[in-house]
Parts: structure tokens; C-alpha cells; sequence
């Protein structure tokens, strides 16, 4: 009796340290995956430090120039309308005609210069996009009086970024739509300037919108395939918007257009 109530001790002792050497092995391999699994994608993300920012052409003059910037990988397209100063102006109904064609998965952006929300729905009952992006300040009625007349469409408000007071307008404005814009032009000239100056501005600026608003953020104003890096290493926007720096003589170039987006494609 007492020999078999050893031998049953033994075995239950035996039985205790194999579940134990079988779970702590078992936490080794798991440990070693969840190691490599880390090893691995902290590599990954030393390798691509940004995030690969969609890219927006604006200025899209032509069936064939959304077609074009599409087929180089554009997401998005802007169509210009009537506008106190700039370049790629056109008339409602050739916007209206290309966004008709641009494929689901491509935005198509409205630039309307109306500062009434009454307006900005007419005008975009006109044209038929996506999106709506505001150039100017909203100064007679509501951004939510525009979502309940169109509540498909996305709303995109341009910030001109001039001082440390195009900040505030941008915290302050950004909780009432989809996206900020923040590019160079100057809303208090004579002749506004709202958009394709091809003048960049204080990204340390944009930089500090982008950590203080909780909605995607795109910039534009003078960005080319030179400089289109160090803008998105400062900067990190959700989005680029390009005009001027990817056209010759106010037309798409492609070489222009390629070369920025091999420049994407490396990030």
C-alpha cells in the first residue's frame, strides 16, 4: 500500500512538472512569435516612416486631363469653378461633364468661390461632384445647412494659411466639416487670391493644424516633385494637392506628374 501511494505520488509529481515544462515551452514559442511579429513591423515602420498621402490634381481643365491624372494614380481631382483670380478655371458644364465620367473610388472636388451656403448647394447642383471645397469663408448661413440640403456630399473648407490666426480659424472650423485644405493664398487682397499661387507657405504652421485637428488634412500651394518629400516629412498630411507644380504653360504635364508621384511611390 504505502509503496503504490509512492509510486501514485511520483506519478502525480511527474504529471505536475511535464504540465508545467509543456506550458512554459509553450510560452517560449508563443513569446518568440510575438517578438518576431514585432521585430518585423517595427521594420516596417522604420522602412516607411510616413504614411503614403493621397494625392489630389487640381485644375482639371479636360476629359483628358482627369483621365491622365487617374491613370498616373490620383485619387482625387479638383475642378475649378468661376473665381476672383488663379489658374484652371472652367465653366460649371465642363465640370459638371468630368465628374460625370471620373470612376467611383476617385473624389471629385467642386472649388467654388461662393461664400453664401444658399449658393455653395446651387453651385453644386450645377456640377454634380463628390465634394464640395469652400475657398473662401462661409459667411452667410451654416455648414450644417449645406449637409441637410445635400447629406451625400462631403464638405472640404480651405484654410489660407497667413499666421498663427489661421490656426485658430482651423481648430475652430474644423469641427464642423469632413477636411481642411491648407494652402497659400491671401482672402484679404483686393483681388482675393484663392488658390494656384504656386507659392508654398509656413509648414511649421500646417504642421501645427494637422496635430491640433481631429479631420484629415490636405496641403497644397506650391508643392513639385522637389520639394513634395520634405512637405510630407514636415507636415505628415493625409493628402497633397498639386496645381502649378505639375503643369507647363497651364496645361498637365506628365512628366511633371509622373515624376511627383515616383516620388510618392517611394515613400
Amino acid at each position: 500500500m504505502v509503496q503504490k501511494a509512492i509510486y501514485q505520488g511520483n506519478s502525480t509529481t511527474c504529471l505536475i512538472w511535464f504540465s508545467v515544462i509543456t506550458i512554459f515551452i509553450i510560452t517560449i514559442i508563443y513569446f518568440s512569435i510575438y517578438l518576431f511579429i514585432f521585430t518585423e513591423l517595427n521594420k516596417l515602420i522604420k522602412k516607411r516612416k510616413y504614411m503614403k498621402p493621397r494625392v489630389k490634381i487640381c485644375c482639371i481643365s479636360s476629359l483628358e486631363e482627369a483621365k491622365q491624372a487617374i491613370s498616373l494614380g490620383a485619387s482625387a481631382l479638383g475642378l475649378v469653378g468661376k473665381m476672383p483670380s488663379g489658374p484652371g478655371i472652367i465653366t460649371d458644364e465642363t465640370i459638371y461633364k468630368i465628374a460625370k465620367t471620373v470612376p467611383p473610388p476617385i473624389a471629385t472636388f467642386l472649388l467654388t468661390s461662393e461664400n453664401s451656403a444658399d449658393e455653395i448647394i446651387a453651385h453644386h447642383k450645377r456640377t454634380l461632384t463628390n465634394t464640395i471645397q469652400i475657398v473662401d469663408k462661409l459667411t452667410v448661413g451654416t455648414y450644417q445647412h449645406i449637409y441637410d440640403a445635400l447629406p451625400a456630399i462631403k464638405i472640404v473648407q480651405v484654410i489660407h494659411v497667413i499666421d498663427e490666426n489661421s490656426v485658430e480659424e482651423a481648430v475652430k472650423i474644423s469641427e464642423n466639416v469632413d477636411a481642411l485644405l491648407l494652402d497659400s493664398g491671401n482672402p484679404n487682397l483686393a483681388i482675393k487670391e484663392l488658390g494656384g499661387t504656386g507659392r508654398t507657405h509656413n509648414w511649421k504652421l500646417s504642421r501645427e493644424i494637422r496635430d491640433s485637428v481631429k479631420v484629415p488634412v490636405f496641403l497644397a500651394g506650391g508643392l513639385t516633385p522637389e520639394n513634395a518629400a520634405e512637405a510630407i516629412s514636415q507636415v505628415e498630411p493625409f493628402g497633397l494637392d498639386l496645381c502649378s507644380g505639375v503643369r507647363t504653360n497651364r496645361k498637365l504635364d506628365l512628366f511633371k506628374l509622373e515624376a511627383f508621384f515616383s516620388v510618392i511611390n517611394k515613400l
